[in-house]
């Protein structure tokens, strides 16, 4: 592949126009929006979608499959499947805003409270597993899920074996704070003490799920993040076909970065550290937009600069929600991709 011309970074400070509402309606013509896939996993990707299905009727979820904690982790365990909490997570962030939407997503995000095997156990875990082995297929089965719940958008897994997540981190043992241990499994990486300096995961170089490739592959933007930056983002640069697919798309590529560091994971992380481990782990990727909230920037250039090693530019906008949580709010959020969308010009007309 030839390597994208990087162009020069730069800051846009990004807020509702006129006349436009905070769900960022543009105003194209039915059958007009871009082709949208968004990686990562967790709460992150879920805020990710809920602002994306807001402003493109042709959405893909690729989630992360190194979960091994909570009702996740049991099944996996004992069923040996793929852990089902993030999918289950992305598929409520994609139903709609009406009584049926809002119903489902609350019945599939239901866990049950009981003294016995069942609790813990969320509703929507238990539905995609059954599917599983009934269909033998995860894609077709995430595929029914999803019409079940009139999902807007279609969730695939990055892979299809289950991983474990490896990473290397310097203090770990508090006792030990200069030592360099490998911890495993993405819970306990989640809530380390110490610093993770990398990342990698169990097989390694697994195998992509044909469907997430060619949904990059075919994509007019891919957004990367916002999310667990060592467990729920690093990862899908972790899969080789993917990072491949990533690299040779023709789609613009965002990076979505976290409204705050997180507790354990990026303790101290400053925005452009983020971006930092990120290029470790990936040399060879190429961004066209950093996307950041405006009040998490304290030095936009050093942020400027750790985006322009990618190529990219660096867009701020309000899309924090307004209750001091470190949260993005889904309309103001889908406020930003849209400007994004649009002003960083189009591949080709939108399909």
């Amino acid at each position: 592949m030839t390597a994208r011309t990087p162009r020069l970074s730069r800051l846009r400070r990004l807020t509702p126009g006129r006349g436009e509402d905070g769900a960022g309606r543009s105003g194209r013509r039915r059958g007009t929006t871009p082709k949208v896939v968004a990686l990562g996993g967790g709460q992150g990707l879920s805020a990710s979608l809920a602002a994306l299905r807001r402003i493109t009727g042709d959405l893909t979820a690729v989630v992360t499959v190194a979960d091994d904690g909570g009702s996740s982790g049991r099944l996996r365990e004992e069923l040996d499947v793929l852990p089902p909490g993030d999918l289950r997570k992305a598929l409520a962030a994609l139903c709609g805003d009406d009584d049926w939407g809002q119903t489902w997503a609350r019945v599939i995000q239901h866990r049950f409270q009981s003294e016995g095997d069942l609790h813990g156990h969320a509703v929507g875990n238990l539905l995609i597993v059954a599917l599983w082995e009934q269909l033998g297929d995860p894609v077709q089965a995430l595929d029914l899920v999803g019409r079940l719940l009139g999902a807007h958008g279609r969730v695939l897994p990055m892979s299809a074996v289950p991983l474990e997540l490896q990473a290397l981190v310097r203090g770990h043992d508090p006792a030990r704070p200069e030592d360099v241990d490998t911890v495993r499994g993405q819970a306990t990486v989640a809530l380390t003490p110490g610093e993770v300096l990398s990342v990698q995961v169990v097989p390694s170089a697994p195998p992509a799920v044909p469907e997430a490739v060619a949904a990059v592959l075919d994509a007019d933007w891919v957004v990367l993040g916002p999310g667990s930056w060592f467990s729920s983002v690093i990862p899908h640069l972790l899969v080789p076909e993917l990072l491949d697919a990533l690299m040779e798309t023709k789609a613009r590529r965002v990076l979505s970065l976290n409204l705050a560091p997180q507790p354990g994971e990026t303790e101290g992380f400053s925005p452009q550290r983020h971006l930092e481990v990120l290029a470790r782990h990936a040399p060879k990727l190429a961004l066209d937009v950093v996307l950041a909230d405006e009040a998490a920037v304290p030095d936009r250039e050093s942020l400027a600069e750790a985006a322009k090693r990618f190529g990219a530019a660096v867009e701020l906008a309000p899309v924090a929600r307004q209750d001091g949580s470190p949260k993005h709010d889904p309309e103001l959020l889908a406020a930003a991709y849209d400007r994004i969308f649009r002003m960083h010009g189009r591949i080709g007309p939108w399909r």
